[in-house]
C-alpha cells in the first residue's frame, strides 16, 4: 500500500509513518514523529516530536500537536505527546508536549476535541471523553473518561475531572469536579447528578439509584464532609460509589485543589470536616 502524501507535505526523514497514513496539503511533520495505520493527517497540520500517534485518528486542517509546553520551567528536556486510536481532533486544536525529563501530554482514545481546544503540558484525557469549541485546559488536568465538558470553558491547572460528569459552557473550572455529577454556572457549582450521561452510558437502574443517594447524602443533607463520606460507605459497596469516595477523598488531600462545592452551606465542596 502506497503512503498517501500530498506533495507539497514536508516530511522528515526520521518520522515513521505507517503505509495507510494519508498527509494533507503543506502539513509539516517533524523528526521522531510516528503514526500509527489509517490515520488522516489534514491539510496544514504541524506535528513536532517526540509525539506519538496510534490509529485511525483524524487530524483535521490547521491543528498543531507537539510543539515545546507553554511553561517557563520548560529547558529543553526530552518530553512527548502520546495519543492513542479512534480520536477526532477538529481544526486549529493545540497539544504541548509536557515538562519534565521522560513526561508526556496523554490523549487515550475515542476521544473528540473540537476546533480551537487547547491542551497543556502535561494534560492527560482518558477514553471517550468530549471537549467542545474554544475549551482551554491549563498544564497538569486530568479528565478522566466519558467527560463531557461544555464550549468556550477553562480548567485551572492540575485540577481533576471525573468519569461520565457534565461541565456547562462558559464556566470557570478551578477545583476538581467529581465524577457522575453535573456542574455549571460562574463561580461554578454541582447542581445535580448527571443523569442523562449516565442512563446514556448504560449505567443499570440499580446504579443510578445509589448515585441519587449519594448525591443527595453529599449535597442536600447539610451534613459536614467527614460524615458525608461515613454515609456513602454504609450507602454500599458499588464500583460507581467506591470510585466516587476515593476521588472525593483525593481531591482533598495536599497539593490538590480541593472539590466544587455545591450549592448547599455545607457540601462535599466545602471546607468544613
Amino acid at each position: 500500500m502506497k503512503t498517501l502524501i500530498h506533495p507539497t507535505a514536508v516530511i522528515h526523514p526520521n518520522s515513521e509513518l505507517h503505509p495507510s497514513v494519508q498527509v494533507g496539503a503543506y502539513a509539516v511533520i517533524g523528526a521522531h514523529v510516528k503514526v500509527g495505520p489509517e490515520t488522516i493527517i489534514g491539510a496544514h497540520v504541524v506535528l513536532e516530536g517526540p509525539c506519538e500517534i496510534g490509529a485511525r485518528n483524524q487530524i483535521f486542517p490547521g491543528a498543531t500537536i507537539g510543539m515545546e509546553p507553554q511553561d517557563l520551567k520548560y529547558v529543553g528536556e526530552p518530553t512527548w505527546v502520546k495519543i492513542g486510536d479512534n480520536n477526532q481532533i477538529r481544526e486549529y486544536v493545540t497539544i504541548n508536549r509536557a515538562t519534565g525529563a521522560g513526561e508526556a501530554t496523554i490523549i487515550g482514545n475515542g476521544n473528540l476535541l473540537m476546533a480551537y481546544v487547547h491542551v497543556a503540558h502535561n494534560c492527560v484525557i482518558e477514553d471517550h471523553v468530549i471537549i467542545p469549541n474554544s475549551v482551554a485546559l491549563a498544564g497538569h488536568v486530568y479528565i478522566e473518561s466519558k467527560a463531557r465538558l461544555g464550549g468556550v470553558l477553562g480548567v485551572h491547572q492540575f485540577v481533576r475531572i471525573g468519569k461520565h460528569s457534565m461541565i456547562g459552557g462558559m464556566a470557570r473550572i478551578d477545583r476538581d469536579v467529581p465524577p457522575y455529577m453535573l456542574v455549571e454556572g460562574n463561580p461554578a457549582r454541582v447542581r445535580t447528578l448527571n443523569l442523562v450521561g449516565l442512563k446514556r452510558s448504560g449505567m443499570d437502574a440499580n446504579e443510578i439509584q445509589m448515585l441519587k443517594k449519594a448525591f443527595r447524602i453529599l449535597y442536600r443533607s447539610n451534613l459536614t464532609f467527614k460524615e458525608a463520606l461515613e454515609q456513602l460507605e454504609i450507602l454500599g459497596d458499588t464500583e460507581q460509589l467506591q470510585h466516587l469516595r476515593r476521588f472525593l477523598l483525593l481531591s482533598k488531600m495536599p497539593g490538590r485543589r480541593g472539590l466544587i462545592p455545591g450549592k448547599g452551606k455545607v457540601s462535599a465542596g466545602s471546607d468544613e470536616s
